[in-house]
């Protein structure tokens, strides 16, 4: 990743330690060391510390919710990067899946910021989720940063609940809020469906997704980090919500095509008609992933390029190729 610069900001938080929550997650690990080659001071905060990395300080917080207590965490402390979350999952397993998300997502995150506010931190990076804008859109008609929330799923009602909240102590404290909305993130270490295409792809199965012309906004890892750091200290970011992404809209075929190039397995794809693949998949009980697969989702990340000077450093099939390194190496 490149260095995003020298950032003229209000604060320095090159001399301060900056607090991740959610450290031992996917994003969290690859933040943390970002920031340390960087030079900045981190302070890595998990439920459960079962991970080490050179030279940053960690530290065990247990259950996220609306009692825990964040002191220790905190001490010191003047820029919060949370990253923690109760994540999505398609099937829930709770009777009541909308409380379980607010409990941590919700409930959790305020009580995070309030104590946050109350020590004297001075900016709170709140990682959401483009899911807070909706699940599609119509092609060629990306999200911004400014549309009217429209989440669908319990997971993105209980992120934009989280953000509501986070925006109204920002104006009660003058603790300084950031929001970042990502799509799907890939990389090295990626799990659920991004892995799944990638076997499918190393069987050497051939696959009816040939003829899918939507378009997706996806995130790289490393540009999602490269995102975050900026917003870091950059004056501009204050109180702003951002959509992240790589600047390269792709559809489904095309992904799998590259991703194919990226793993030296070219994909297999034949094609057959859209409503055809939507109607097997949904005999299958499969519909909610042939939506994902067919529909579209754009995501407009010219907020953060005009206000920040924000650019992805990384190219997509770069990180393609990363993201099918690690894979195989793994595999």
């Amino acid at each position: 990743m490149r260095e995003t610069g020298t950032l003229h900001s209000t604060f320095s938080s090159r001399s301060k330690t900056v607090l991740v929550s959610g450290a031992n997650g996917f994003v969290g690990r690859s933040l943390c060391a970002e920031l340390r080659r960087q030079g900045q001071s981190v302070r890595a905060v998990a439920r459960s510390v079962n991970f080490q990395v050179e030279n940053i300080e960690t530290m065990s917080i247990g259950t996220i919710n609306g009692e825990t207590d964040w002191t220790d965490a905190l001490r010191g402390i003047k820029v919060v990067i949370h990253l923690a979350a109760h994540v999505h999952v398609m099937k829930a397993s709770v009777a009541d899946p909308q409380g379980a998300f607010r409990k941590v997502n919700v409930e959790g995150t305020f009580n995070l910021a309030r104590q946050a506010a109350d020590a004297g931190v001075q900016r709170f990076i709140f990682i959401s989720s483009i899911k807070v804008n909706g699940e599609f859109t119509p092609l060629g008609q990306p999200y911004t940063a400014e549309d009217r929330p429209a989440p669908v799923d319990p997971y993105g009602i209980s992120k934009l609940e989280a953000e509501d909240a986070l925006r109204q102590l920002a104006d009660e404290t003058g603790m300084e809020v950031v929001i970042i909305r990502p799509p799907l993130v890939y990389g090295p270490g990626v799990k659920a469906n991004f892995r799944s295409m990638m076997r499918w792809l190393e069987t050497g199965v051939p696959l009816p997704l040939g003829g899918i012309h939507n378009k997706r906004t996806l995130v790289a890892l490393d540009n999602l980090v490269d995102l975050i750091v900026t917003c870091i200290d950059h004056p501009a970011a204050a109180n702003q919500t951002f959509l992240a992404g790589d600047g390269e809209d792709i559809s489904i075929t095309e992904l799998l095509q590259r991703l194919g190039i990226a793993l030296g397995k070219p994909a297999k794809l034949f094609p057959i008609p859209v409503w055809l693949l939507k109607t097997g998949a949904m005999l299958l009980g499969k519909r909610e992933m042939a939506q994902r697969l067919c529909g579209s989702l754009q995501a407009d990340i010219s907020k953060a390029s005009d206000l920040l000077g924000w650019r992805p450093p990384v190219r997509v099939d770069d990180a393609l190729k990363k993201t099918a390194a690690d894979f195989l190496q793994k595999s």
